[in-house]
């Protein structure tokens, strides 16, 4: 269903189901579509609470019907992610596409959240099926074992997914070993078992230099 047209435009073909996507991210296609605006970062009630909450959301839209639609944003690179029965951990601004059948919601983070500039909360993706997800220049893919723990700067994180918990180490960041931060910096602790997705550009961060 979810197929890459070179590394920055994401295809989906549709025979009657529907696919979940960042609003405004479609740039082309063809056969027959049927489109509807959604709120994401949680289904109900409960979500909507949670979205006024922390800020955390992601404007979304179902496509559904019979064709192919392409979609893009900013040039972004994409990255296809397999879920089984598992759950993604993503920042919404990094989230482009899901199945439809996959759930998505809100997680607490704690401060790993509130490093990224998106809030305490971060965007869950649950079930079975595809997701896109956006880098700024290619994602690198990395293992996390028990026997290697990841340490990751708040300002490069996209994703992670699998048995990881999450660690806020502060006083210490990469770029303050090179003597270029101020104030107090802070890198995240990944232990366990799991994949952590990583951009090799970083975005503005309002924890990384406090």
């Amino acid at each position: 269903m979810f197929r890459l047209q070179g590394s920055k435009t994401l295809a989906v073909d549709l025979t009657g189901d529907a696919v979940k996507a960042k609003n405004g991210s479609m740039v082309a296609y063809d056969g027959r579509m049927a489109f509807k605006k959604m709120s994401g970062g949680g289904e109900g009630l409960r979500g909507m609470v949670t979205r006024r909450l922390t800020g955390e959301q992601m404007e979304a839209m179902e496509v559904k019907g019979q064709g192919t639609c392409y979609f893009a944003d900013r040039a972004s690179e994409i990255n296809l992610v397999s879920l089984h029965g598992d759950t993604l951990y993503v920042e919404a601004s990094n989230l482009l596409a899901t199945d439809a059948g996959l759930r998505t919601g809100t997680s607490f983070t704690g401060l790993r959240g509130g490093a990224s500039g998106n809030g305490l909360f971060t965007t869950t993706v649950e079930g079975t099926g595809q997701a896109a997800i956006m880098s700024d220049g290619t994602a690198v893919v990395l293992r996390v074992s028990p026997q290697y723990p990841l340490n990751v700067d708040p300002g490069a994180y996209i994703a992670h997914q699998g048995r990881l918990q999450q660690h806020f180490q502060s006083g210490v960041n990469f770029r303050t070993f090179m003597g270029e931060g101020s104030g107090e910096s802070f890198q995240i602790r990944f232990e366990g078992d799991g994949l952590v997705y990583v951009q090799p550009s970083e975005r503005n961060t309002v924890g990384g230099d406090v």
